[in-house]
């Protein structure tokens, strides 16, 4: 199986402090992949480095075998990778379907084209409908998105992150503040809207890692110290022993990654 996105000893030092100190990782193209660690691991700092948000120090980032370090987030976007952020960033004041295609009609390049009449861009509007569809707010169209629920805020997001038609999407900790039920009508969301793509999430409910990934990277003071399938990262003692509090501190990193 051909890989979707690979990291070659990726490095990213803030001054004489290193955050992540040599991280690879090779995901194929279709799976769905949990990237989970103790607070401070580097994990946000891993999703901003792959997404362009952040310049490596050192290392390469390929997308579909072509690299895209140094490229603009809206390079790497449009290359085919979307990401959603673990603060919700929604045009509150706008509709749902008008935050929908917003992010649609970024995605083509027509971010600020004022001669354009939205209601002729009639590919743009379809897809809109189709993402609503998707992510089940289709009832909530005309909705402010300042008036949804928590939940489908969040159901919102990934909506923005899927509109353009990434095959590749980074979800950071999409389930994060919500209650049981809804982390599991959230997880067969994401299962849904994932299907046949390529999916990297940073989750802290273990429930939801092994229920959702069909592997486990396992970021330990910002090196990948175990990627296998959730059973085998069960059981390896190096992933125990970060996760009973022996190594959780790091006294170079505290207070710097996440």
């Amino acid at each position: 199986m051909s890989l979707a996105l690979e990291l070659r000893d990726v490095r990213k030092r803030f001054g004489k402090t290193e955050i992540i100190r040599g991280a690879s990782l090779a995901v194929e193209a279709g799976e769905r992949v949990a990237l989970i660690g103790p607070n401070g691991a580097g994990k946000s700092t891993l999703f901003n480095l792959i997404s362009g948000r952040q310049a490596l120090s050192s290392g390469e980032i390929l997308l579909h075998g072509e690299r895209i370090d140094g490229q603009a987030p809206y390079e790497i976007n449009r290359r085919g990778l979307a990401r959603s952020f673990q603060v919700s960033n929604l045009f509150t004041r706008l509709s749902v379907f008008e935050n929908i295609r917003c992010a649609v009609l970024w995605s083509r390049g027509l971010r600020y084209s004022y001669w354009n009449f939205l209601a002729d861009l009639t590919d743009a509007n379809e897809r809109a409908e189709q993402v609503l569809a998707m992510i089940k707010l289709d009832r909530k169209r005309d909705v402010l998105a300042m008036n949804l629920t928590y939940a489908e805020q969040r159901a919102l997001e990934i909506g923005l992150t899927i509109a353009g038609g990434a095959e590749v999407i980074l979800l950071d900790e999409p389930t994060a503040g919500m209650s049981q039920s809804e982390t599991r009508r959230f997880v067969q969301l994401i299962r849904e809207v994932s299907e046949g793509k390529t999916l990297l999430t940073v989750e802290h409910d273990m429930g939801v890692v092994f229920d959702l990934a069909d592997r486990i990277a396992v970021l330990v003071y910002g090196e990948v110290i175990a990627f296998d399938a959730p059973g085998a990262v069960r059981a390896d003692p190096r992933v125990q022993e970060a996760y009973l509090g022996s190594v959780l501190v790091d006294p170079q990193a505290a207070g710097t990654a996440t």
